[in-house]
């Protein structure tokens, strides 16, 4: 069974901040958007990277390609949904 690394609840809430605000939209809106979806919004959770892609909802370890490090996660894994 895969271990998700924990990412600390300022990290997770700030940079769900900068998500929701990258897609133009607030976070509550950004769930009702994407909450359904099969690829959702992700960033980069490395302090000073804010890269933006889309990933699998479940994606807590997805591909920075910016930083080159496996640090972005999914609006719904910062959120705690998952």
């Amino acid at each position: 069974m895969h271990k998700r690394r924990t990412i600390d609840r300022r990290v997770r809430e700030a940079k769900l901040e900068v998500l929701a605000d990258s897609e133009g939209m607030d976070v509550e809106d950004l769930f009702d958007c994407y909450r359904l979806d099969d690829v959702i919004p992700g960033i980069c959770t490395n302090d000073g990277c804010s890269f933006t892609a889309g990933y699998e909802p479940d994606q807590d370890e997805g591909w920075c390609a910016e930083c080159q490090t496996p640090t972005v996660a999914s609006a719904l894994i910062l959120s705690g949904v998952i």
